[in-house]
């Protein structure tokens, strides 16, 4: 008899829950995200700024001795952001994210970004180009 007052009581419980969903007003939808030129600008402003001081920092070049060859927003084919390691597997999505290319001395350094994240060095051999700015609208 035990076994049947608990069901019976879950159920009146779930059909308590229900009738005070169906009051409830509908939720209101979210509000898209806007992202505005000046955010985007601020933020691969600061990703530059990031890859800046860690390239100065790996190789002892002053900043002043640092050129910034290309900083861009762009769109990564999946969650690797460009940089995937051997063996791992990754969100297969398209990520709107930075890459920041600075000529430090004979050396190029390639830097990837997710658009909340930090920049990384991505190695040469394990960098791959972001998808076409044309291909990501379609």
């Amino acid at each position: 008899m035990r076994g049947s007052t608990r069901v019976g009581t879950l159920a009146l419980s779930f059909a308590a829950l229900a009738a005070c969903a169906a009051d409830a007003p509908p939720a209101a939808p979210l509000a898209p995200a806007v992202v505005s030129p000046e955010t985007t600008l601020a933020s691969l402003a600061s990703v530059t700024e990031a890859a800046l001081a860690d390239a100065a920092s790996r190789t002892g070049l002053a900043r002043d001795a640092l050129k910034v060859l290309s900083a861009e927003a762009v769109t990564w084919s999946d969650g690797s952001l460009g940089c995937p390691r051997p063996g791992m597997m990754y969100t297969q999505a398209l990520v709107p994210g930075y890459r920041v290319r600075i000529q430090a001395g004979g050396q190029v350094l390639d830097y990837h970004a997710g658009r909340s994240g930090r920049p990384a060095l991505c190695p040469a051999e394990r960098s791959v180009e972001p998808i076409p700015a044309d291909a990501s609208r379609a």
